[in-house]
Formats: structure tokens, sequence, C-alpha cells
């Protein structure tokens, strides 16, 4: 992957060509320390906003390669700027810092044993100890990034153009009640002085070792986070009807949500939506009906159109079915532009 971040770099470029011939043999020599710092990064994980250490690693290994460093962006966000000798573009590469709240059970020589307080929760278990690991490659991406710089740092004075490394902390989310990630780095001018040209964001995934992907439409869907409280009235479990169930009321929601990508949405124009629920909250005792349930989930869509359209659905089926039976249903998705209720 390293050696596609340095060819999308140099695409274009018949000038440079030269110092790359022999690219293959270069990217082997710093391949072995791209490896071990992936290791001791993926060992020693941190969470969104929190990401001290390895924002320091980050910016210790950027000033030993010469190149510029700006930390503290956004809080722990680093930037790194190799300005070539050569005129041409500044293209960025991004990576993130973060890790998830995750207990790693590889059985890795290198897993994580790492211990931290989840302050990224809800009201519930915001506080609560968790593991913690590098379960989405973040830990690569920023390898990756650096082996980039590595290569292209020895042939400073032949480089077209300035490369541009963004490695931006709470990509997973900041914690409750703090700003974070993209959004707060382009605030505080990540994408100025100099200005990218292009951004490239590569992620690993599953699959065949040695293989890419690149698309000119899209490869990844966006994501969005939503919140859905299904309110009923609280009551005895042994006397139902003097109170409004929310508990059937919430799973009848699910299910409903999971026939508009399969029976709602038009797949002949795009890739079917996904709706998923990742958490499910309600009550304190087994034999009292709660006053509410508690929905968290994600929404992957492939375009604004189908982002707003399957979001209008959710909205209005969760407060139908709600209504239905005498509850309400009350919400948030953490975006400026989507709808207060869901």
């Amino acid at each position: 992957m390293s050696k596609l971040g340095i060819f999308l770099l140099l695409s274009g470029t018949a000038s440079a060509a030269e110092p790359w011939a022999d690219l293959d043999a270069q990217i082997s020599r710093v391949l072995p320390g791209v490896i071990e710092l992936r290791h001791a990064i993926h060992q020693h994980p941190e969470l969104g906003n929190r990401e001290f250490h390895t924002s320091e690693r980050i910016a210790r290994r950027l000033r030993e390669l010469g190149l510029e460093v700006q930390s503290g962006i956004a809080h722990t966000g680093v930037i790194g700027i190799l300005r070539g000798g050569k005129p041409g573009p500044v293209v960025a590469i991004r990576a993130e810092l973060d890790a998830l709240p995750l207990t790693e059970q590889t059985g890795l020589p290198y897993a994580s044993t790492v211990r931290a307080n989840d302050e990224g929760g809800d009201f519930r278990s915001r506080g609560k100890d968790v593991g913690v690991m590098h379960a989405c490659g973040h830990d690569a991406h920023m390898v990756m990034a650096l082996g980039v710089a590595e290569v292209l740092a020895g042939h400073r004075e032949q480089l077209p153009g300035t490369l541009k490394l963004i490695f931006q902390p709470a990509e997973e989310g900041p914690p409750l009640g703090e700003q974070g990630g993209a959004h707060l780095m382009i605030k505080q001018g990540a994408l100025q002085n100099p200005a990218p040209a292009v951004i490239f964001g590569i992620h690993v995934t599953a699959g065949t070792a040695g293989t890419f992907t690149l698309s000119r439409q899209r490869t990844t869907a966006a994501a969005d986070t939503f919140v859905a409280h299904i309110v009923g009235r609280q009551t005895h479990a042994a006397f139902p009807w003097t109170g409004i169930d929310p508990v059937p009321v919430a799973a009848q929601v699910i299910l409903a949500w999971q026939t508009i990508p399969s029976r709602q949405s038009n797949l002949s124009l795009l890739p079917a939506p996904v709706i998923s629920v990742g958490r499910i909250e309600a009550g304190d005792r087994h034999n009292i009906i709660p006053a509410e349930v508690r929905l968290e989930g994600s929404i992957r869509t492939v375009s604004d159109e189908q982002r707003d359209d399957v979001l209008q659905r959710m909205t209005r089926t969760a407060e139908n079915i709600a209504k239905a039976s005498g509850g309400i249903c009350q919400g948030r998705i953490p975006a400026g532009k989507l709808p207060r209720r869901l």
C-alpha cells in the first residue's frame, strides 16, 4: 500500500520517473521498520481525543525524517509536510490515530492489553473500564503514510510538489461533550498552508494480501450514527395493560427498518443502504416494564439522495409504529443538516 501512495503522488510526472526505477527495492528496505512501528502502535492503542502517546510517536518519526511538523491540531492531530525540490501540486495522505473500545482476543505477540475509561459512551456506559484495540486498521494506516514519507524523503530534491500527511484524531467519534475529528481539524486550518490539490485516504480491509481497489465513483459508503428513544409508560410486568411497553415496539421498529433496504430502496440505481442497530438498552429490573428503550446504530449510504431518503423513511417508520401503540419516538443524528427526530 505504501507503493500505491507513492504512485498516486508521482502519477503523471514523467520527469520524476528515474529516482523511482527501483521502487520495489526502496520499499523493501523500509518495510521491516514500518512493520516494527505498526506492531508498537498496535500494542499501545488510545481512544479518540486521548491519542497523546500515539501523537507524540508520529510527530517524532516525522521529525526524524526531516518533515515540518504541526501538532496539537484538534487536540492530538498531527500534520507533516515534505516540500519537494521541484514544482508540483500539494498532495495529502490522510490517516487516523484512534482505536476502538474493544478487548483484543487475537493472541498475537503484539496484542494490546491496554484498558481505559470509555469517555465516548452514553449516559449508562460513560466511564466504563474497557479494553482498547486497533481493530479498524488505523495502526496500519498510520505506518503506511509514514512509509511513503520515508521513501519520498530520500528523494526530496527530485520530488515534484509537496507531500502533506494528515493524522486525524477521533475518527471513531470524540468523547461526549467534546469536539474532535475531521471537522475540528478543518476548522483549525488543517487544509490550509499549504492547501492540498487532492487528498488520498487509504483503508485496509479483509481480503487477499497485496491487492487494492480503486473506483471513479465510490469504494466505501458514508456513515451516520443515530440514537432513537422509544418512549412508553412504565408499569409492573404483571400488569402490562396499565402502561405502554416500549420493548415490543422497539422490536417492531428494528424489524421494520430492515425492509427499507430490502423493499423500499431502488436497488437498480444504487447499492442497498445498510441499517444496523448496535446497542439496545432498556430497564433496570426483570419484573418492571421500562419507560423507554434506547436504540443506537449506524446507517451506511452511498449518495446524499439515498442518505436523505433513508433517514426520512427511518423517522417515519419509527414514529408511526410507536404512535400506533400509544408511545412516541424521539432521537437524534449528530450531523448538522439532518432532522432532529428519529
